[in-house]
């Protein structure tokens, strides 16, 4: 298959499958007569998993060492969970964060709720007043 049908069966572009290739996240095909790549039909699986990995929150890095684990023995599916455990940790982290941003902002949307001599902005605070910075 040439560039252009991998691309858009895996449903990504050809800049993005080149540089998979360049990174080493795909063998570089063998060329064709007329000097096209002639890609495998097992390309196709292999664009896909990376983007899905990706999606799960892997970098490309991880994503080259999952791809290395594929073909191993069982040490290979322990190693290959012992990285989803990081990743469900680390994304575990990241939520953790977001939900007490989350809960912060709210604070900060009830305060506008009160009544205007019952509140004060810390937003508004934070940024020093016009005529302050004046001489």
């Amino acid at each position: 298959m040439r560039t252009s049908q991998v691309a858009d069966r895996a449903g990504v572009n050809t800049q993005t499958l080149r540089y998979y290739e360049r990174r080493g996240l795909l063998p570089e095909p063998p060329r064709s007569p007329a000097g096209y790549r002639d890609y495998p039909v097992s390309a196709v699986d292999q664009l896909r998993f990376v983007k899905r990995a990706q999606q799960l929150g892997f970098t490309l890095a991880e994503v080259a060492g999952l791809l290395e684990l594929a073909d191993g023995g069982p040490d290979s599916c322990r190693r290959a969970r012992a990285l989803a455990e990081a990743q469900a940790a680390a994304l575990d982290a990241k939520i953790a964060g977001l939900q007490r941003m989350r809960a912060s902002l709210g604070e900060l949307l009830a305060t506008c709720q009160r009544p205007r001599s019952g509140r004060s902005c810390p937003l508004t605070q934070a940024i020093p007043a016009t005529g302050s910075a004046r001489r």
